[in-house]
């Protein structure tokens, strides 16, 4: 009662406290996606890092849903751990190990592009499954409708144009290694990859709110989601590579990035959006994610080396233009929208609520 007590208590973060939880989500986000470049471009085994992340995730996670959910304990039915078994299959295994064979074959920050047009490409599957209409008859649904235009947009500016090369510190940085240059077939196969992980990613958005029907209990969901991805990781890891050297964890920079991965990216991160939403609504949390690009592409260029072409520096203002345009029109479109309208509410909620199952992402 006690810790439940204090968590209630710190649910009343004031404006400042709110807007340091949400630049530390995408400061969590910005070290995620440099470190697991850098580890992945040094061969590390990608279905041993995701096994390894949700373990690490699953034992952070789990003392929230034991002291916070505790009495919601009950039998569970079959139908609802295939629900979770399939919510962890789309959303974790498949999408997360895609987006890290893209992120292996391109760069932290054009991938970091495609995690920023997932609104978008959820919205779009929620028009084809009729989850939501387009609304072009509404300002809100105009404006939405071209905001997710300029995400396609940009998201093809920075894939297709390369343009002129920026040195945000040219001699000042860490030598960039061989192992982490990547050539133009490389390219073009990460880029399938991404775009692929990018679908697997809105299915999985569009499954939570199934999922949210059968077990509401958010901790409690991403515990076993977590144990889950993790035993389907192993499974499909050691059916490709029973090597030893593959699944050793020593003291460097992989484990880091593990443990990094699982406390911060995942369950710090769900914890903090979960508040987020809870005092500030939906649409708060996902107005920051912009940053995390920008962090990275800095960050990037800074440590890495790694050079910032035009095409990703127009992309990326698209983008972000878009996205801010996409989230205003859908905040705009569901003040005038009636609340019996429970198809679009569940994906203003359950859509946001899982994000950083992603980033369990993007990541």
């Amino acid at each position: 009662m006690a810790v439940t007590g204090r968590m209630k208590k710190w649910s009343g973060w004031s404006q400042s406290q709110m807007l340091a939880a949400m630049l530390a989500v995408q400061l969590f986000a910005t070290g995620q996606q440099l470190l697991s470049k850098v580890v992945l471009s040094q061969g590390s085994f990608i279905f041993a890092l995701m096994a390894y992340r949700h373990l690490v995730a699953a034992l952070c996670v789990a003392p929230l849903a034991f002291f916070l959910e505790r009495e919601n304990s009950k039998k569970m039915e079959w139908s609802t751990w295939l629900w979770l078994f399939i919510n962890a299959l789309t959303g974790i295994t498949a999408a997360m190990g895609l987006f890290y064979c893209g992120l292996r074959d391109t760069t932290a920050t054009y991938s970091s592009n495609f995690l920023n047009i997932l609104p978008i490409v959820t919205f779009v599957f929620s028009i084809i499954f009729r989850i939501e209409k387009l609304g072009l008859g509404s300002k809100g649904g105009k404006i939405k409708t071209a905001g997710a235009i300029l995400c396609v947009g940009g998201a093809l500016a920075a894939s297709l144009y390369k343009g002129k090369v920026f040195h945000l510190a040219d001699g000042h940085h860490f030598h960039r290694p061989a192992v982490m240059e990547v050539s133009k077939s490389q390219w073009t196969r990460g880029t399938f990859m991404l775009v692929g992980s990018c679908v697997c990613y809105a299915s999985w958005y569009i499954l939570q709110v199934k999922l949210l029907k059968v077990f509401p209990w958010k901790y409690r969901a991403t515990l076993l989601t977590c144990i889950i991805a993790s035993i389907q990781s192993a499974v499909i890891g050691l059916c490709l590579n029973r090597s030893k050297a593959a699944w050793r964890l020593e003291w460097n920079l992989q484990l880091i990035t593990i443990v990094y991965s699982g406390a911060l990216s995942t369950a710090a991160t769900f914890c903090l959006l979960t508040w987020s939403i809870a005092k500030r609504g939906s649409t708060y949390a996902p107005m920051f994610n912009p940053l995390a690009l920008v962090f990275v592409a800095i960050s990037e260029a800074l440590v890495l080396g790694e050079q910032i072409r035009l095409g990703i520096v127009l992309g990326t203002v698209l983008i972000i233009v878009g996205l801010y345009s996409f989230l205003w029109g859908k905040r705009k479109e569901l003040k005038c929208l009636p609340l019996s309208n429970e198809g679009v509410d569940e994906m203003a909620t359950a859509v946001p609520e899982s994000v950083e199952l992603k980033s369990l992402a993007p990541v």
